[in-house]
């Protein structure tokens, strides 16, 4: 089976991604690259987000997965409390065409990353505590949205994506995390 998302050796993931023309928001094109980042995104099941040009496409558009939404409006509970059907269930996945940073706080923290095309290194990049974006959503409705620690985080690691830049360009302390080989259990 073909790999749904791009390595970070791929050159796509260094170009800076082109806006969506707003009259194409909605046409069968745009609705067909969002099903196959859902369908990329939702393969991972460590995944929060993911940008256009992970999965081949050089356009202006993300996606937070549910997970992330859940995992932030679920702040005073663990992850291991949190239910993968009702994560899925309880929140959509938010779609982000043409995205713009609008505000970012001063206060800026590091904060542990990761990405989906570049597996399984994880290092400490510096990151603003709270962060505003304004995007289009997948019906072409302009919306602004606000985001403080993970949710900030998203929306600054996912508009670098869009400009051609990965998180291990800023990272420090980076390290090869793979997971755990279950198979050896037997």
């Amino acid at each position: 089976m073909k790999n749904l998302i791009l390595d970070h050796d791929d050159p796509i993931l260094r170009q800076k991604a082109a806006e969506v023309p707003l009259s194409d928001i909605g046409s069968r094109r745009i609705t067909s690259i969002l099903n196959r980042m859902k369908k990329a995104l939702h393969s991972q099941e460590d995944g929060v987000a993911i940008a256009a040009p992970q999965i081949g496409e050089s356009l202006r558009i993300f996606l937070v997965s549910g997970r992330a939404l859940a995992l932030t409006n679920k702040k005073k509970r663990s992850k291991k409390d949190i239910d993968a059907e009702e994560i899925e269930e309880a929140f959509e996945d938010l779609v982000f065409i043409n995205p713009v940073i609008t505000k970012l706080s001063k206060k800026k923290s590091s904060m542990e990353e990761g990405c989906l095309s570049v597996r399984w290194l994880y290092g400490e990049v510096e990151r603003s505590n709270k962060a505003t974006i304004r995007a289009y959503n997948g019906k072409g409705a302009k919306f602004e949205m606000g985001g403080s620690d993970l949710m900030a985080q998203i929306f600054q690691h996912e508009t670098d994506h869009l400009d051609g830049v990965l998180f291990i360009d800023k990272a420090e302390n980076i390290r090869d995390l793979p997971p755990k080989d279950t198979d050896d259990e037997e």
